[in-house]
C-alpha cells in the first residue's frame, strides 16, 4: 500500500502560496501545495470509495463508502493542481469549478469539505 500523503510545514505552505497567489509559482510550489491540501482531505475525510487525482502530482482515496481495492474505484475526481489549490484554499467554489473538474460516480461533491485552509 502506497505511505499516505502528510501535510506540509506551515513555513513552506505560507511561502508557496504567496507565490501562488502572486502567479509566481513554480513546480515545486504547486507539488508542495497540491499534496499539502490532498494530506489535508486525506485526513478529514478517511475512506477509499473517492478517488482524488491531481496529476502529475499525486492520487489520493478518502470519504467513506464502498471500497474497492482493484481497478478503477467506483468515484473519481482529477482536476490540475491550479484548481485544485484555488479549491482546497476558498478561491474557487467547489461548484464554480465548470470542466476544469472531470467527477464520476456517487460522493464526488466535495463541497462540504472545503476549504481545507
Amino acid at each position: 500500500m502506497p505511505a499516505r500523503l502528510k501535510p506540509a510545514d506551515p513555513g513552506a505552505v505560507t511561502e508557496a502560496l504567496t507565490r501562488f497567489r502572486a502567479d509566481a509559482a513554480e513546480r515545486a510550489d504547486l507539488k508542495l501545495l497540491t499534496k499539502h491540501f490532498l494530506a489535508l482531505l486525506e485526513s478529514r475525510a478517511p475512506g477509499r470509495s473517492v478517488e482524488v487525482r491531481v496529476p502529475p502530482y499525486a492520487a489520493i482515496q478518502c470519504i467513506e463508502g464502498v471500497r474497492h481495492t482493484r481497478g478503477t474505484p467506483p468515484a473519481v475526481i482529477e482536476t490540475d493542481a491550479i484548481t485544485w489549490i484555488r479549491v482546497a484554499t476558498g478561491e474557487l467554489d467547489w461548484s464554480d469549478t465548470g470542466p476544469a473538474v472531470r467527477a464520476s460516480g456517487e460522493r464526488t461533491d466535495l463541497s462540504a469539505y472545503l476549504p481545507l485552509s
